[in-house]
């Protein structure tokens, strides 16, 4: 009976190691630790990169085609848009016509204008709705399809860039992609550190 008083009181004081965590829905790289194998636990960390990534904060301006959807139904945008030359909308009808360089909420009604300096939608090359974490993970670690970045460019992208960032502090009416740009940046270097492999599916 003592023993199993101790057993039960261990249990309940017992805690995760402090680099081992969730965080708004997203794990840390410690959460990986324990996977002894590198390439499995790159592929581990590549398939929690892949949660933000098919976030539509993500998705929306990552299209194959050159329509952006928006929201969180991933809905063709309105009014209707296309991509235009530079991935910056239409002549006429730029990115930058309704998308300032900060969010604007509504003054009537609920919701908001997104907004960031510069808008604009990713190159087609970058497209990622409908594509599985093994199509997603080939692109970015392909320079014909990625920008023309490197692994280091590719985490300096994920951790730093404002667009990206923007996709945690979206303004009202929608919810931001999980966890923060800081973790995404950690799980990116992770995966780069342990090999950057790619899910086989």
């Amino acid at each position: 009976m003592q023993t199993l008083t101790k057993l039960t009181l261990a249990a309940l004081i017992w805690t995760a190691p402090a680099s081992a965590e969730t965080v708004k829905g997203l794990r840390t790289p410690g959460e990986f630790d324990s996977i002894a194998d590198q390439t499995a636990r790159s592929t581990a960390l590549f398939e929690e990169m892949f949660v933000v990534i098919e976030s539509p904060r993500c998705l929306n301006c990552h299209p194959v085609g050159d329509v952006p959807m928006q929201g969180d139904a991933m809905q063709p945008h309105q009014p209707p848009v296309v991509r235009g030359v530079g991935d910056f909308g239409a002549t006429g009808m730029r990115c930058s016509t309704c998308h300032g360089a900060e969010n604007v909420t509504f003054t009537t009604g609920e919701g908001s204008i997104p907004g960031h300096e510069p808008w604009q939608l990713a190159p087609i090359e970058m497209g990622w709705i409908g594509l599985t974490a093994a199509e997603v993970c080939a692109q970015l670690k392909d320079p014909a399809r990625n920008g023309n970045r490197t692994l280091a460019d590719l985490h300096e992208h994920n951790a730093t860039d404002g667009l990206v960032g923007w996709g945690w502090e979206p303004g009202e009416g929608r919810t931001p992609a999980p966890g923060t740009q800081e973790i995404f940046g950690d799980l990116t270097q992770a995966w780069i550190d342990t090999g950057a492999a790619c899910p086989a599916t």
